[in-house]
């Protein structure tokens, strides 16, 4: 006779099997992108910075669920194990053993089942704090101490979260375990509320519930004395950070409920030698009173009887805490204020002295530019610009400014019947080439008098561009494949294509079938698989974005909202600044803490949402846009934040004294961190707390129009030189208004040349005299006759009228407004430049150029002497009749030739010339 085993002994064997196949089936996509990852972070030379992360991520997640999962078991099963001799008052209607048996077996598999999905969520939030373990293992000092506990701020920055998350997960992990403890006992009938509310739990049970109170009691005096830390954040009073209340009510109280609930704790296990259940009862009654009483009450007392009529007096301290570290967290204490005496003492002389500050103003707003590129330059339909940049060369031997755009090729934009798998990952990988225009020069009809253009580009400076191809950029969100048997798409060559097959390192290399098989199941396509277009030359490349790219490397920095590309070298390279960031410096007021200042900070920017109050300019990072190539130099030296990084990650960031020349010249004081610093300034330039206190000194920035809509003016990039520097540097700037008012108070500066970057300037207008603010000078603007009338008689032309960004330039110790107008068809997305603005003193006036606009209010330039005839030089135009209809037929052949190529500047240019010969000839020809 063969022996059988029971079915549900079987069924046991086969259980451990089938839970590891399904887990393994749940996990298994998780493991294969674990897998693809690290063959991504090994092509981009960052692989220990992977295993890093991986490695505690693993460990904090794998012993978290571990400790939690076993404690809460534990306790479970000690339960069960002092109610053994009792059944579960559900199986009791059941008669049949094997019935209760069931019911018993279901309720086991129910707990295992809650215990491990408390487990896994909780291994999943530690896994994800693995920063701030790291943080807390190499922590760097700050040097300064909190005013009222004596701690180094590095202790708030990298210890005290830990010490706070654990003691919410271990008061988490014991109010489970006393959960699941009460519900057996209470399930199993040990609970009887007939004997009466003192004697309801007796025996081992008590005993086992009043040790996990104790426990419970213990934590949570732990978490008072943790709270006492968390005043410095306190939001309650007139500053952020702890006020008088705080410090003399809230700080006594959170010592004082710290000792009854230690008081409490010792009471739980007094009760463990008395019978009944009444000496634990007692003590949470006194515990929630207390707490009521002292926690809430007393403080509120405090602040309205005490605190309130004598406000001014009690907080001044307070108020000097949080303008010193609020100050020294945006790093507003190395702002270095001078007089501004806004003399009007500018004359031609002056002009001409300052030449670089004049020929570099800005007369492109981003908007209308970019909306010129994308008529101009885009080419072709799937070509794209995503934004306009500001930036300055050396061009043909002078320090110009330029804005430039790169032109990348989004997929999205293929025709719809070309949206193909063959087309979207193979043959479209790559934009193709920049455009660059000069700041303040147009053409005669209006548009950007373009350095470089065109595909493939052609350039009329001596910049170099040796790889014009753009695999990594702001729009390149799809994965793409190199190294294909086909030809990429290069860039359109009249009716045909020319084509291009990649010679970069970047992506990850497809040389294996293991390879080929983790991808296709990561991404989800079999033709990665199956494709017959790979060869053992075949690359994927990922993580495109570059702001994704960063962040996958270094997900600890903020980053700067506007990445701008170079030319470098002979290669485009992005720059994206990078910014240590934290929401824990002591008394530093928050950047999103003021609702009822307008903010130039988006609402939906990480600065905004995460609660920061400490910033730093740290990282400056270069992309290379052909092979997405990463290099991370750290910039701030002195910034403890990104010490603590450099430890944790070591070879992550290079020294920035090893930051090649040629990247240095591009890099720009960021925008994002120098409006942050702007935005906290309008405030905390006062540094006396009784001014502070009454707001007697509020600035705001200035508002101006902006098609129909009143905007604050935002910072600006110019080339100027201020008074104390010796020559012209490049640097962005912004006016300041009073609070209530609308003339100019002072101007901030922020260098990026030289020994200069991101040092502050401040220049302050003296306050007695009255210094017209933007919004002044566009009213002017509006009331001058003769530009109001152009200005209407436009707009009932069927133009749209658009007026540009004023700008407020500095020259010398006198203040110029420059604001351009450009003119838009009401059925067109053209902006042409049409005149510029230029108000001075008392006179406004409005000319074609800015040169005519400054001759207006300051007389006619000084002429410079004739050049001698250049042999190679166009000849005079045709005078002829016979000349001049040559000259017009070859310019409308010319046009129709650049307009077959997509050539719209060249288009225009010959239109103009068309124009011009069929003048004359009317001329000649009454």
């Amino acid at each position: 006779m063969t022996y059988s085993p029971p079915k549900n002994l079987r069924a046991r064997r086969f259980l451990p099997w089938l839970v590891a196949i399904t887990l393994l089936l749940v996990f298994s996509g998780s493991l294969v992108h674990l897998l693809t990852e690290s063959w991504w972070f090994e092509s981009v030379g960052y692989a220990p910075v992977f295993w890093v992360r991986i490695k505690w991520q693993l460990a904090l997640g794998v012993g978290s669920f571990i400790f939690y999962g076993g404690v809460l078991w534990a306790n479970y099963q000690m339960a069960r194990r002092l109610t053994r001799d009792r059944a579960y008052h559900l199986s009791s209607r059941y008669t049949d053993p094997a019935q209760r048996q069931q019911i018993e077996r279901f309720i086991h598999l129910g707990t295992a089942g809650l215990v491990f999905l408390l487990s896994l969520g909780v291994a999943l939030r530690t896994a994800s704090a693995w920063q701030t373990v790291l943080q807390f293992f190499n922590p760097t000092e700050f040097g300064t101490a909190d005013p009222i506990f004596q701690r180094d701020i590095g202790f708030y920055m990298f210890k005290l979260p830990l010490w706070q998350g654990l003691q919410d997960n271990l008061l988490g992990l014991l109010v489970w375990s006393l959960l699941l403890a009460s519900a057996v006992y209470a399930l199993k009938g040990e609970v009887r509320p007939e004997r009466g509310w003192k004697y309801f739990l007796t025996g081992e049970a008590k005993a086992h519930l009043c040790l996990l109170l104790t426990a419970i009691a213990v934590v949570l005096a732990g978490g008072f004395w943790l709270d006492r830390f968390s005043l410095l954040y306190s939001d309650s009073g007139v500053i952020f950070g702890a006020g008088y209340t705080d410090v003399h009510a809230r700080l006594q109280s959170f010592w004082l409920m710290g000792f009854v609930t230690l008081a409490v704790a010792a009471l739980f296990l007094i009760a463990l030698g008395r019978s009944g259940f009444s000496l634990p009862i007692f003590g949470i009654v006194i515990y929630l009173g207390v707490l009521v009483l002292v926690n809430g009450l007393y403080p509120w007392v405090q602040q309205n009887f005490v605190v309130e009529p004598n406000e001014l007096t009690m907080e001044r301290p307070y108020i000097e805490h949080n303008i010193a570290f609020t100050r020294e967290a945006y790093s507003l204490t190395s702002v270095v204020s001078e007089p501004f005496p806004a003399d009007n003492s500018l004359d031609r002389a002056v002009l001409d002295a300052n030449e670089p500050t004049i020929g570099n103003i800005r007369l492109w707003d981003y908007a209308p530019l970019l909306s010129t590129y994308k008529q101009l330059q885009e080419i072709r339909l799937y070509y794209n610009f995503e934004d306009v940049d500001v930036d300055r060369y050396t061009l043909n031997g002078d320090y110009r400014q330029v804005t430039l755009s790169a032109r990348e090729l989004p997929v999205e934009q293929l025709p719809p019947e070309a949206q193909n798998w063959i087309n979207r990952q193979l043959k479209f990988t790559h934009g193709f080439g920049i455009v660059m225009s000069p700041v303040n020069q147009v053409t005669p009809n209006g548009l950007p008098d373009f350095f470089i253009r065109n595909v493939p580009p052609v350039s009329t400076v001596d910049l170099p561009l040796d790889q014009p191809r753009l695999y990594y950029g702001e729009s390149t969100r799809n994965y793409i494949f190199t190294g294909a048997n086909t030809d990429e798409f290069d860039y359109p060559q009249g009716d045909t294509n020319a084509a291009y097959r990649y010679t970069g390192e970047g992506g990850v290399p497809l040389n294996s079938w293991l390879r080929r098989l983790a991808y296709a199941f990561d991404l989800g396509n079999v033709r990665v698989l199956i494709s017959n277009y790979f060869s053992p030359e075949t690359r994927i490349h990922y993580h495109r974005l570059i702001t994704e790219r960063v962040r996958q490397v270094a997900p600890f920095l903020t980053y700067d909202s506007d990445p701008y590309p170079a030319v470098i070298d002979g290669r485009i390279k992005w720059v994206l600044d990078g910014y240590t960031s934290s929401d824990r410096y002591p008394y530093s007021e928050p950047l999103n803490r003021r609702t009822d200042m307008v903010s130039l900070v988006e609402n939906t920017s990480p600065l905004m949402r995460n609660g920061v109050n400490y910033i730093r300019d740290a990282v400056k990072v270069f992309i290379d846009a052909y092979d997405g190539s990463l290099e991370f130099y750290a910039r701030d030296r002195d910034d403890p934040l990104l010490a603590t990084y450099s430890r944790i990650f070591p070879g992550l960031f290079k020294p920035i004294e090893e930051i090649p020349a040629s990247y240095r010249e591009h890099l720009r004081y960021p925008q994002d961190i120098f409006t942050v610093q702007a935005q906290m300034y309008r405030a905390y330039h006062m540094e006396n707390p009784e001014v502070f206190y009454n707001r007697e000194d509020l600035w705001r920035f200035p508002e101006h129009g902006e098609e129909g809509a009143v905007e604050p003016m935002e910072p600006y990039y110019v080339i100027m030189k201020l008074p104390q520097l010796e020559g012209e540097e490049f640097m962005q700037i912004l006016p300041f208004t009073p609070a209530n008012r609308d003339n100019m108070i002072a101007w901030m500066a922020g260098g990026s040349d030289g020994d200069n970057y991101g040092n502050l300037l401040l220049y302050e207008f003296p306050k007695q005299e009255l210094v017209f603010g933007p919004t002044q000078i566009e009213a002017r603007i509006s009331q001058t006759p003769e530009i109001s009338e152009q200005l209407t008689l436009w707009s009932q032309q069927g133009s749209g009228v658009i007026r540009g960004t004023l700008l407020v330039i500095p020259v010398e110790q006198s203040l110029l407004y420059v604001q351009p107008i450009y003119l838009r068809a009401d059925q067109g997305e053209l902006p042409a430049l049409q005149r510029v603005i230029v108000a001075y003193s008392d006179r406004v006036v409005m000319r074609e150029t800015l040169d005519q606009s400054l001759d207006a209010i300051f007389g006619d330039a000084i002429a410079p002497p004739p050049a001698p005839a250049d042999p190679g030089a166009e000849p005079a135009p045709p005078s002829t009749v016979s000349d001049l209809v040559q000259s017009a037929l070859e310019s409308y052949q010319s046009g129709q030739q650049a307009l077959q190529q997509g050539d719209w500047q060249r288009y225009g240019e010959a239109q103009q010339q068309l124009e011009r010969a069929l003048q004359e000839l009317n001329q000649q020809n009454p």
